[in-house]
């Protein structure tokens, strides 16, 4: 479809309009392969009449022009009138188009002989006597082994007179059989229902009973409603029927049936259908095939309050051990240790960090619903996609590593980081730990988590907001519980010199998370985001240390000097807003885009798509552990395989569609396709070589067969 496309792109670069011509029946000289006429139902027209006048279209035989929604390719035939002041052009009355496939892509349009009828206002005030001259200024795509585009000027004069005017009959021949050709409105009433990645369309009426499905067929009028090339499976009731159609990728996985509007064929005849979600009306048949499930280990996104709240809380569990949240772990333990046997400084502590946590996790399904509201599409990890919270992050963590290794103090641990908001008993400062803690786990996705959060925001609010309470009490219940065991607790070390110690060994994660925020904001800022990040870093390192020898000395006007000084350096690395793409791994890749991979499998190849960011922690481990292994390579190669790279560093509302249209909100995604253009199969969030290699194997051996 993808080369159709681009040959039909080049053609049109490539050829010269069409000349005009004029008269009755008359075209603009020789259009490409079609005769284009304009002819009238009546011979003359009345004041304040309607006129039906049509644009035949006389093809050459083996040649096609198309419907108004053209299919998986092609365009639709256009009309630009120039009338006489007061008159109106009505829509064109399309006929019912015919099925056109070619190859992998089904086309709906017309061959032979296309008539095209359009209402024509005349105005009251017309002046009689006169003739009208109608120009029709026609557009149209023909194609048979290759697409050429045509442009005719066909005209007609059609006197005005005071009474109505006679009809022509060879004119109102034409125009009455594309009327009777186009589609009965008001016969039928029909529903949509969901199916899994289907919608069954159930009609019913007095028409279709007893009328053969033999041909039964839906056109729609919307191009991204249902798959085109497709079988649509139909189904007898008593009164009508029911057609399942595969839906279109960016509907697929919708939470709910979409509307439909457009003809439905059955037994020759052709009648306009308004469909709405709704139960079927009766006589249909009403029945669809059973809900399909997701691949890959996942839950299909529809799978519940009940099991989204479960699946969310186990994956807020699996979460503590993804990669990104490492550093946040030291945080914890070093409060933890720090309390030996004082239960309650360890309790307060523990529920003041599950409240931050919470909050955390509100706040952030409430910026993802009203993102999501005002059409954006972004996701989990979304925060991180703003190169300047990137670059505050970073010295926040640089700022809780030069705390951990002494060279200043806020309140008693690291729980007084987070904005010097730490109180005497650490309460305040275990609160936004706990907020931290949800900010920087946030890019990681755990198994489990991604159907849970699709479905959240396909939900009521209600709903969305529950599914991430149930993420948040998951994320905190470890620390929390163990806070809470008197058993646990017992088992920790008593204070002493050894918490010194272990407290600055603690400092390097931190290090670490700050490189690791360095490193993601040069993916996104280039080299001139990640300089002034580092003079930001240099900055705050000189306020700590300023800030801790003013501590030493019980300097008033220190902590305030200090503070301020760091805060400037906050906003000297949020200065970078540039943007570059993330860099690809050793095996070789290509920007994803969904024609690029519609191309490959047009070509025969399967196509492996990873949806990644560079601020995806997962999804780096996945790229070394994975993607850049021998293993890998070959499978590749066997498997004549194309790897597409869709990079999420910074936002991009096509990624965040197609994520979307999986039921995901977040990174990492692994989509595999076949060549035969089958629903790709979703592969592990934890990748192992032999996982892809032998997904790979498994598309090869399916293209194969």
């Amino acid at each position: 479809m993808e080369r159709l496309r681009a040959l039909i792109v080049t053609i049109v670069l490539s050829l010269a309009a069409a000349l005009p011509a004029g008269g009755a029946f008359a075209q603009a000289g020789p259009s490409p392969h079609a005769k284009v006429s304009l002819v009238a139902r009546t011979r003359s027209a009345a004041p304040g009449s309607t006129v039906w006048a049509a644009v035949v279209m006389d093809l050459e035989p083996g040649w096609h022009t198309y419907w108004r929604n053209p299919g998986d390719a092609g365009e639709a035939t256009q009309i630009a009138w120039t009338l006489p002041p007061g008159w109106r052009a009505g829509a064109i009355a399309w006929p019912a188009p015919r099925r056109l496939p070619l190859g992998p892509i089904m086309n709906y349009g017309y061959e032979g002989q296309s008539v095209l009828p359009v209402p024509l206002q005349v105005p009251a005030d017309a002046d009689t006597g006169r003739s009208a001259h109608l120009s029709a200024k026609v557009d149209y795509l023909i194609c048979k082994d290759v697409c050429v585009p045509g442009e005719a000027v066909a005209t007609l004069d059609l006197p005005v007179a005071a009474g109505p005017g006679a009809t022509d009959a060879a004119g109102a021949k034409l125009i009455d059989a594309g009327l009777a050709a186009g589609p009965k409105a008001g016969a039928l009433t029909a529903t949509t229902q969901r199916h899994g990645t289907s919608v069954a369309l159930a009609a019913a009426g007095p028409a279709l009973a007893g009328a053969s499905d033999a041909d039964a067929y839906f056109y729609p009028y919307d191009s991204s409603l249902i798959d085109h090339a497709k079988p649509q499976a139909v189904e007898r009731g008593a009164r009508g029927l029911t057609l399942t159609m595969v839906a279109a990728p960016q509907i697929a996985h919708a939470a709910a049936a979409p509307r439909a509007s457009g003809v439905l064929v059955v037994d020759g005849h052709a009648y306009d259908v308004e469909a709405a979600p709704g139960e079927p009306p009766p006589g249909s048949s009403g029945l669809g095939p059973p809900k399909a499930t997701a691949t890959g280990g996942q839950a299909p996104p529809d799978l519940g309050l009940l099991a989204a709240l479960a699946y969310a809380f186990v994956g807020g569990l699996i979460l503590n051990l993804m990669p990104c949240v490492f550093p946040i772990l030291s945080i914890k333990a070093t409060a933890l240790a720090g309390h030996g046997d004082a239960r309650g400084g360890a309790r307060a502590q523990a529920l003041a960090f599950l409240i931050g946590v919470l909050a955390s996790f509100l706040g952030l399904a409430g910026a993802l619903l009203v993102a999501r509201a005002a059409g954006s599409a972004v996701g989990w990890g979304f925060q991180l996609q703003s190169p300047a919270l990137v670059a505050i992050l970073a010295l926040v963590m640089l700022g809780a590593a030069l705390n951990l290794s002494g060279l200043f103090e806020i309140g008693t641990s690291l729980q007084g980081v987070g904005s010097g908001l730490a109180g005497r008993d650490g309460v305040l400062g275990a609160f936004f730990t706990g907020v931290l803690a949800v900010v920087v786990a946030a890019p990681c996705t755990a198994p489990f988590m991604g159907p849970a959060l699709g479905f959240a925001l396909t939900q009521p609010a209600a709903f969305a907001l529950a599914v991430f309470l149930a993420l948040g009490l998951g994320f905190a219940a470890p620390f929390t519980l163990v806070a809470f065991s008197p058993a646990l607790i017992r088992r920790l070390p008593r204070p002493g010199a050894w918490m010194d110690v272990f407290r600055k060994a603690l400092a390097f994660p931190m290090y670490a998370a700050a490189a690791w925020l360095a490193w993601v904001l040069a993916q996104q800022a280039g080299a001139e985001g990640l300089a002034r990040l580092l003079a930001g870093a240099v900055t705050l390192g000189l306020a700590a240390w300023l800030f801790g020898m003013f501590q030493q000395r019980r300097a008033a006007s220190g902590g305030g000097l200090g503070l301020a000084v760091g805060a400037a350096a906050a906003l000297v690395a949020a200065g970078a807003v540039a943007a570059v793409p993330v860099g690809s791994s050793g095996l070789a890749s290509q920007p994803w885009s969904p024609q690029a991979v519609a191309a490959a499998q047009a070509q025969g190849h399967p196509a492996l798509v990873n949806f990644t960011a560079a601020w995806c922690v997962t999804c780096q481990v996945n790229e070394r552990v994975a993607f850049q292994t021998p293993e890998v390579a070959r499978a590749f190669k066997r498997a004549g395989a194309v790897y597409f790279v869709a990079d999420w560093t910074n936002r991009d509302a096509a990624i965040g569609d197609a994520l979307q249209k999986q039921g995901r909100i977040g990174v990492p995604l692994y989509l595999l396709y076949d060549a035969k253009g089958d629903p790709p199969q979703v592969l592990p969030q934890l990748l192992t070589p032999g996982a892809v290699a032998g997904a790979l194997d498994r598309a090869a051996r399916t293209n194969a067969g």
